[in-house]
């Protein structure tokens, strides 16, 4: 990405204004570039440092173990989903979640005797789906990104989120629950059919799901608790309550607490709760100076990553012809930008094979655009945040994802085998949850 988003932003700029490429890539590509770097590198680095302490003091490990001890083999991919959502929702990675959710995954799954090809899918739906763009509150950056375009916080339109959220999970899980009968009915389980084969290198089997103590659990969970209650705290009753009329002045770029509460919220609270974390589990973190330095390092290639795409919307949103793909994307409903929002931040998503940079560059070229025609038809910002934010968790999860990618090698397992049970759990629910809450928003307004 980092290669190819600069090269093929001045090759678009060469077909129409040769001249102008070093002037695209200097003044446009990279200042939009350092743009979201200035504007999303804390959230980046907190939320990367969190997952990494959160890995290293095995509290993710644990929180895993606790929620499957509790639903037990019976309601196996249940446990899983909710293990991955409990942790996705606290902050942590997505990519962490993964690593620590899958052994314990493939316990529940070899004693439910569950094939293991759907264990992909059930791990993306508690962690690339509701918890990443539906759920009030959550610390992900899809949920941050709209906040400085709307001025809105990480609870925008809560009502809306929550029943997003549980269309996505209710879908999600009947799917899984209705390939595993049809699977248990061929005869098939964990350790039968070509999909459920191991590697023939001598891969270990699945550890096997411990009960953690309560004081154990309790102290995992708090720093996830407290990500969730303090962004909360902070951005709907402390912070809009401060005197902050010094952020007229020019050096802070005159702006308003209105704009800033949302992301501020969320770097006090993962800053709270990465000091809590090391507090409850100092003895587990000896190298805490190297863990520190693995989490900032591994914050950085997803941050330029999605910078670069931003850098490359904007050179082509630069360009003569963008104002014809501009125009046919506004007008596809122009009485209710909340269709436009929702086929633009999708298609973009699924070509970029990011949720956030689909969204980035979508809000980078049209968000003013999309804010000024919300207005205009009586839509609060709140409800424009929502839906920007299910939008781009739909396409997203393209074969070509990169959190797909990684998922899979984890799990040990191709594309043939388990993507299209991916694709039916984060692909078809979130398009159909986004459906709902444009509809009920168009007729309700936020809530």
């Amino acid at each position: 990405m980092l290669l190819l988003a600069p090269l093929t932003a001045l090759l678009a700029v060469a077909f129409g204004a040769p001249a102008l490429m070093l002037a695209s890539y200097t003044q446009i590509f990279m200042v939009s570039l350092g743009g979201f770097v200035i504007a999303y590198f804390p959230l980046f680095l907190l939320g990367a440092v969190f997952g990494r302490l959160m890995e290293a003091s095995g509290a993710a490990h644990i929180i895993a173990q606790g929620i499957a001890a509790a639903l037990g083999e019976r309601r196996a991919m249940l446990a899983v989903v909710l293990a991955c959502a409990v942790l996705t929702y606290g902050g942590v990675s997505l990519f962490v979640v993964a690593f620590a959710v899958y052994p314990i995954a493939q316990a529940l799954f070899r004693r439910a005797d569950i094939p293991r090809r759907l264990m992909p899918a059930t791990i993306a739906l508690g962690a690339f789906t509701f918890t990443m763009t539906a759920l009030p509150g959550t610390p992900a950056i899809q949920n941050a990104i709209p906040m400085p375009y709307f001025g809105t916080t990480p609870f925008a339109a809560p009502g809306l989120g929550l029943i997003a959220a549980a269309v996505m999970l209710m879908l999600g899980l009947w799917w899984l629950h209705w390939r595993s009968a049809q699977a248990r009915a061929r005869g098939e389980g964990f350790a039968t059919g070509e999909e459920a084969q191991l590697p023939a290198d001598g891969s270990a089997p699945a550890a096997k799901t411990t009960t953690p103590s309560r004081l154990e659990l309790f102290n995992a969970l708090l720093p996830v608790a407290v990500v969730i209650a303090l962004n909360y705290l902070l951005s709907v009753h402390v912070l809009p309550g401060l005197d902050t009329r010094y952020l007229a002045e020019a050096r802070f770029g005159a702006t308003s607490i209105e704009a800033l509460r949302g992301i501020w919220a969320v770097l006090a609270a993962l800053t709270a709760a990465i000091c809590l974390l090391v507090a409850l589990w100092w003895s587990r973190l000896p190298q805490l100076r190297q863990l520190l330095d693995e989490g900032a390092s591994a914050s950085a290639l997803p941050l330029l990553n999605t910078a670069s795409q931003v850098g490359y919307g904007a050179v082509i949103a630069s360009l003569a012809g963008f104002t014809l793909i501009r125009d046919a994307v506004l007008n596809i409903y122009p009485d209710n930008p909340l269709i436009s929002m929702s086929i633009a931040i999708n298609v973009l998503a699924g070509i970029t094979g990011s949720a956030s940079g689909g969204m980035s560059i979508a809000l980078q070229t049209l968000g003013s655009t999309w804010l000024q025609m919300g207005e205009a038809a009586g839509l609060s910002p709140q409800l424009l945040h929502r839906v920007t934010a299910v939008a781009t968790g739909g396409l997203d999860t393209l074969p070509h994802n990169g959190a797909v990618i990684t998922l899979l090698g984890i799990c040990r397992l191709t594309h043939r085998q388990s993507y299209l049970d991916i694709a039916m759990v984060a692909i078809v629910p979130a398009v159909a949850a986004l459906a709902v809450i444009v509809a009920l928003g168009s007729l309700f307004g936020s809530f």
